[in-house]
């Protein structure tokens, strides 16, 4: 999208949103945006009409502001209702991420004990294992792309033996996890994606039967007690929370893992810095999670009650979306916002969100980041980003700022 095509648009749609164009110069449309329209209209298909919130101070506002509903079945009346986009919608969307209190607290409540600071620590020595086993592979040829062969694997295998399913339908996984965070109204995409949900849906099925017969010490054996004990879980929310947990589990840690590593290798002072103060690592992470937000866009949040926002009245049903890239990037907020530093200080960013949303992962996507990092850079000191950064493509989709791939040489 050009300067001149932005300066004439006047309401974006998803399409355009979810598109490798807008992801290329989405930085400085959201810097103009900031300045001139912090309330951007959206064109949302059959969800209607939305707006873009771009100021670091607004998405902390609206983050918590209640009038705002995750689950739409608290702003819409039965006859107001959407009809479902896909057939298998209800079975993988009853879950906490699209939930309001006090269903938000029941469901979380249920999974965030196995997310605790001493759980998340317990990790660490695996987590460091599957990282070395991952750059055995790779090291001899001097050669990897990032996403392929480590970013991606890494935080699968973690979530999948927690959860405890079979590491061998990792691939399904990310083919899944695509089509789920697909937000495209195309006919031919919707088509494809409920296919793909259906093998989700399919999967999940012969997942829950073999736990329910062989119960274990994993997070699905722990849910599926839950779901017996009567009104702790429903069936549908079983399978829409083992969903959020593989997907949730793992695209975040991908993108943080290659975004990082993406950022030093286009700032080689910062990376020489790194390489010589190890013990800049947790500001680092904190640095990359501002500068290349994993999540670049929340997902929607609906209207329940009209409000004023700059002037512009929010409307019952309206749609919001924030978007965590622009407000991490507000220049009110973090002096010098382009300039990728980790030694940033006071760094107040919002990259795993604010409020009862804010990302259950968050601590172990961090500690993920921080062993692959670390161990990366001391096993392959010598690595350099293969081909030009102009070449590295961003994907075109609607909540993730990901890299295609990020081909390394070392």
């Amino acid at each position: 999208m050009s300067s001149k095509e932005k300066n004439s648009v006047t309401i974006l749609t998803e399409s355009q949103l979810s598109s490798r164009a807008f992801k290329d110069e989405a930085y400085e449309f959201y810097k103009e945006v900031r300045k001139s329209q912090p309330l951007y209209p959206l064109s949302l298909g059959a969800l209607g009409k939305g707006w873009l919130i771009s100021r670091y101070d607004d998405a902390i506002y609206l983050l918590k502001n209640e009038k705002l509903k995750k689950n739409y079945e608290n702003v819409f009346t039965a006859k107001e209702k959407r009809p479902a986009l896909l057939k298998n919608e209800e079975s993988l969307t009853k879950h906490m991420l699209n939930s309001d209190p006090p269903d938000h607290n029941r469901l979380r409540t249920l999974v965030q004990k196995a997310f605790t600071h001493r759980m998340i620590l317990q990790l660490e020595d695996k987590i460091q294992h599957i990282a070395d086993s991952l750059l055995d592979k790779v090291q001899p040829n001097k050669f990897m792309n990032l996403v392929d062969d480590y970013a991606f694997p890494l935080p699968i295998i973690v979530i999948s033996e927690m959860l405890g399913i079979p590491l061998e339908d990792r691939q399904k996984f990310r083919v899944w996890s695509q089509a789920i965070i697909d937000f495209s109204d195309a006919p031919e995409r919707l088509q494809e994606n409920d296919h793909l949900l259906g093998e989700f849906v399919e999967y999940l099925e012969s997942i829950v039967r073999k736990k329910r017969r062989e119960p274990a010490g994993d997070l699905i054996s722990a849910l599926i007690q839950a779901e017996s004990e009567g009104t702790q879980l429903s069936t549908e929310e079983l399978y829409s929370m083992i969903m959020l947990l593989i997907v949730a589990g793992h695209e975040t840690t991908v993108n943080l893992i290659t975004n990082m590593t993406y950022a030093l290798m286009c700032h080689g002072d910062q990376f020489e810095k790194l390489r010589q103060q190890p013990d800049l690592m947790n500001s680092a992470i904190e640095e990359a999670l501002r500068f290349h937000s994993p999540v670049e866009l929340t997902t929607i949040r609906w209207t329940a009650e009209p409000f004023i926002l700059h002037g512009q009245e929010i409307k019952r049903k309206d749609v919001i979306i924030i978007s965590l890239a622009s407000a991490n990037r507000d220049e009110k907020i973090f002096p010098n916002a382009d300039i990728f530093d980790i030694e940033r200080k006071n760094n107040r960013h919002i990259a795993f969100g604010h409020g009862n949303h804010f990302c259950l992962g968050a601590q172990l996507a961090r500690l993920e980041a921080k062993i692959a990092i670390s161990t990366l850079l001391r096993r392959c000191p010598n690595i350099q980003l293969k081909g030009e950064k102009e070449q590295m493509k961003w994907k075109g989709n609607f909540l993730m700022r990901a890299l295609e791939e990020l081909p390394l040489s070392f």
